[in-house]
């Protein structure tokens, strides 16, 4: 029997009970991004890149212009003040070639093919009006799609991830190892830039999957084999790491389980992200919440969904979302247990049975910390069931609702359903009044 958390029809806290199906990708559609307040970008295995109306569901623009899939995206909007704010786009291929799109027209504004091998990754450095390609080697490029400068051949797997960090420097996951960049423009007045390699940081056991940037202090990265590692961002030190996301020992307010061994899809840290307080890891089939001030993890679902969770965002409220391969949309609530008394608790394996003299001294210092820190947990507050296939991804657009994107090609606008009908409700009451068929009495 799944140990998956269910809920019933009645789901009082979950808002989306409408929803509007768009179609128009041919394959997987993995990639969603945010335009403005009320557009956002699709793109996937088909090649192509859908621009769509948050609140309509209207396909505005259909780009073709790529051959191959899609390996990353990214907004691209201009900060020049003495011009209109243009919105644009760059997408990534797996046919070697970025393309920068304009969302207000539909058209392809420049095409890059000079690269090596796929683009994985792209970041825009808005203070520095430049922006990044990560694949074999990493790119800087200027607004006009000029080359300013490249690091030579790094590896065979290249670039997976970046993030940018204080000092003009970004992080760079490359297999195992985070490699950290330093972008400086020419002292000799030139437009040329430079782009040195400071430091590599072998810490991890494992290839990273998942780099997230909490603020301008810290950084934290995730790895396949379940290590979370939380880092100063101005000197790359580690701060604090977490590498026992299932062992029961670590977590003893969540039920144990016993396994002879772990896959490591099981422990795999597939997605970060964070607000100022918390990182909120996506790890194997469970999410996790990692307290940075007390560096540790204060409450978990372990077994969220029955497949990898892909995606998890924190909204506004104490609320979390997550998509996983199994083709569900959950919300989750951190709520504040309510403390009982303490019990002792059990720090091991060996100490279950009472092997050592560790034993007591070790329930003690349980039993305190218990007493000490509140102990939180997520509570399956909506559930989702709308894919056929596993949810990619999901941009949460406020009081507009929720986009999600899935391998059955689809992607679906979550609404509010109270207030759609209220939308509606206004939009009939003001057509009836213009039309005079409301006769309004004072």
């Amino acid at each position: 029997k799944s140990s998956v958390q269910t809920i019933g029809e009645e789901q009082i806290q979950n808002p989306y009970t409408e929803l509007l199906v768009l179609k128009g990708h041919q394959d997987i559609v993995r990639f969603l991004v945010q335009v403005d307040d009320c557009r956002f970008a699709s793109a996937g295995d088909d090649g192509i890149i859908f621009l769509w109306n948050a609140q309509s569901g209207e396909k505005l623009f259909e780009l073709h212009g790529h051959t191959h899939k899609i390996t990353a995206i990214a907004p691209f909007s201009s900060s020049d003040v003495s011009e209109e704010k243009k919105h644009l786009i760059i997408t990534a291929s797996a046919d070697r070639t970025v393309i920068v799109w304009d969302c207000t027209s539909g058209r392809q504004v420049q095409k890059v093919s000079c690269f090596h091998s796929t683009v994985k990754c792209l970041t825009v450095l808005q203070r520095l009006d430049v922006w990044l390609s990560g694949g074999s080697d990493l790119c800087v490029w200027n607004r006009k799609l000029d080359l300013l400068c490249k690091t030579s051949h790094l590896t065979d797997a290249g670039i997976s991830a970046l993030v940018e960090l204080p000092k003009n420097c970004v992080a760079a996951a490359v297999g195992k190892e985070l490699i950290i960049f330093r972008l400086s423009a020419s002292s000799n007045g030139s437009e040329g830039w430079n782009v040195l390699e400071v430091k590599r940081l072998v810490d991890h056991e494992d290839n990273i999957l998942s780099l997230v940037r909490v603020n301008d202090l810290t950084f934290v990265t995730g790895s396949h084999v379940g290590e979370l590692i939380v880092w100063d961002a101005l000197d790359w030190t580690k701060q604090a790491s977490e590498c026992n996301f299932w062992d029961s020992s670590v977590h003893p307010d969540v039920q144990p389980e016993i396994k002879l061994s772990q896959s490591p899809n099981e422990t795999s840290v597939q997605h970060l992200t964070s607000d100022d307080e918390c990182v909120f890891a996506a790890v194997g089939k469970g999410i996790y919440v990692y307290n940075l001030q007390m560096k540790r993890v204060i409450a978990c679902q372990r077994t969220a969904h029955d497949s990898s969770v892909l995606h998890i965002e924190k909204l506004p409220n104490r609320q979390l979302i997550s998509c996983s391969e199994d083709g569900s949309v959950r919300i989750w609530e951190l709520r504040e247990k309510q403390q009982l008394p303490a019990e002792p608790v059990p720090t091991g394996f060996f100490n279950m049975w009472g092997f050592g003299r560790a034993n007591k001294q070790a329930n003690q210092a349980a039993k305190k910390m218990q007493e000490n820190t509140p102990m939180y947990f997520l509570e399956l507050v909506g559930d989702l069931i709308g894919h056929s296939s596993a949810v990619q991804m999901f941009l949460y657009f406020g009081e507009l609702g929720l986009a999600t994107c899935s391998a059955d090609h689809l992607i679906i606008l979550w609404k509010d359903g109270e207030r759609e009908s209220s939308l509606r409700s206004l939009t009939l009451f003001q057509k009836l009044a213009q039309n005079g068929d409301l006769q309004l009495k004072l």
